[in-house]
C-alpha cells in the first residue's frame, strides 16, 4: 500500500497538541524497540527520525497520512517518546507523563495503539498492549515467543511485524484501516444521536 505522509509538528505539553480532527494511530514501546522505523516502513519513506541511540524522541511526533490521489489526510500517526531504557536525564523522563498521559487517556481522536514489543525480550509490566515487532528471530523461536506473549496477554491482539523485511505490513495496515474505519462510524453514530 503506497501512502502520502508529512510531519505535522512535536508537542511535549498537552495544551500544544494539534486539534483533534482525524482519528489517530499511537506507536508505543520501549525506547530501544523501534517504533519509528516501523513508521517509516508503513509509510515507505524514512519521515520518523531514528538513531542507534534509545530515547532520542522526547515528545510526541505527529505525521498526516493520505491516500495517493485523495486531498486531505485520512488519519495521523504519532510516534510516542520510548520507556525503559533510554539515555537521557531522568528530569527530561519524569516530564513524560505530564503530556503522554493526557494525550493516552483524554485525545478523543485516538483510534488504536500499537504497541511494539521486541520478542527477544519478555514483556516487561510497563507493556500493556501488544504489537510484536519480529526482525531478528524466526522459525520455532518466533512461534514459541509469540505463543508465550500470547498466554501472557490474551486480550492483545498480536502481530509479528518486521521492519527491515516488511513482513506483516500488509496486516498492520489492515488492522490500521480497520481501526479508523471503526472510529470514524462510532463519531458518525455519536453526532447522530
Amino acid at each position: 500500500m503506497r501512502v502520502l505522509a508529512r510531519f505535522m509538528m512535536s508537542a511535549s505539553d498537552a495544551s500544544r497538541f494539534p486539534v483533534p480532527a482525524l482519528p489517530e494511530v499511537a506507536f508505543l514501546g520501549r525506547s530501544n524497540v523501534g517504533k519509528s522505523s516501523v513508521i517509516n516502513s508503513l509509510l515507505g519513506a524514512k519521515i520518523a527520525k531514528t538513531s542507534s541511540t534509545p530515547g532520542r524522541t522526547r515528545s510526541i511526533n505527529f505525521f498526516e497520512v493520505r491516500w495517493p490521489g485523495k486531498p486531505q489526510p485520512e488519519l495521523v500517526f504519532t510516534d510516542l517518546p520510548g520507556y525503559g531504557y533510554a539515555k537521557i536525564s531522568r528530569e527530561i523522563s519524569e516530564q513524560w507523563p505530564s503530556f503522554i498521559d493526557p494525550y493516552l487517556k483524554d485525545r478523543p481522536c485516538l483510534a488504536l495503539c500499537v504497541a511494539l514489543v521486541d520478542v527477544n525480550v519478555p514483556p516487561q509490566p510497563a507493556d500493556k498492549e501488544l504489537l510484536n515487532k519480529s526482525d531478528r528471530i524466526s522459525g520455532n523461536k518466533l512461534r514459541n515467543s509469540l505463543q508465550v506473549l500470547a498466554q501472557d496477554y490474551p486480550a492483545a491482539r498480536i502481530l509479528p511485524y518486521s521492519a527491515k523485511t516488511g513482513s506483516g505490513r500488509q496486516e498492520l495496515w489492515q488492522e490500521i484501516r480497520q481501526a479508523v474505519e471503526n472510529h470514524n462510524n462510532a463519531r458518525l453514530l455519536a453526532r447522530e444521536n
